[in-house]
């Protein structure tokens, strides 16, 4: 299977709390989750109609990748984006794992762990998928320990970057 076409229909439940694939439904939720990211972890101020837009891709074409939500008491209060990235080192796809948030009042509530270990069960299903990856901000103390407690690793890479659409 291609890792664009990652299994996760069938809804995730524990207790009250609920994972299931993000839906267009979602859009604006989604949107809202990934301004307030922006500007919590790097201070940025996002454009909302590109923001809103690349969103509105994402869930429309799951070759672009994927995200799942955390619902509690039927409001959405957490997601978790993946993309793809082929690695010919390993014959296999790496999930990266994005645009993480959790609804500030529902943190420390187990809500980012429940999300990981939902993509970590999808990935250990597929046979051409060799593991997650995910960035983080390198003040973001915090996130680091969350990752570390989930079984993450630092790896021995820095990511380098050159926008080519005026800065975005």
């Amino acid at each position: 299977m291609r890792a664009a076409e990652v299994r996760g229909g069938a809804d995730a439940s524990v207790g009250a709390v609920r994972v299931r694939s993000a839906e267009p439904r979602d859009l604006e939720t989604l949107t809202r989750f990934a301004a307030a990211m922006a500007q919590e972890t790097e201070g940025k101020a996002l454009d909302g109609p590109t923001l809103r837009a690349g969103v509105a891709a994402l869930l429309a074409d799951p070759a672009r990748g994927r995200s799942f939500v955390v619902e509690r008491g039927g409001a959405v209060v957490a997601s978790l984006m993946l993309t793809f990235e082929w690695s010919d080192w390993r014959n296999g796809f790496w999930w990266w794992i994005q645009s993480v948030y959790v609804e500030p009042a529902e943190r420390r509530r187990g809500h980012y762990r429940t999300l990981h270990e939902h993509v970590r069960a999808l990935a250990a299903a597929e046979p051409d998928v060799c593991g997650l990856r995910l960035y983080v901000e390198n003040d973001n103390a915090g996130a680091q320990a969350t990752y570390r407690r989930m079984g993450m690793h630092e790896a021995p890479y820095r990511i380098f970057e050159e926008p080519t659409r005026g800065g975005r």
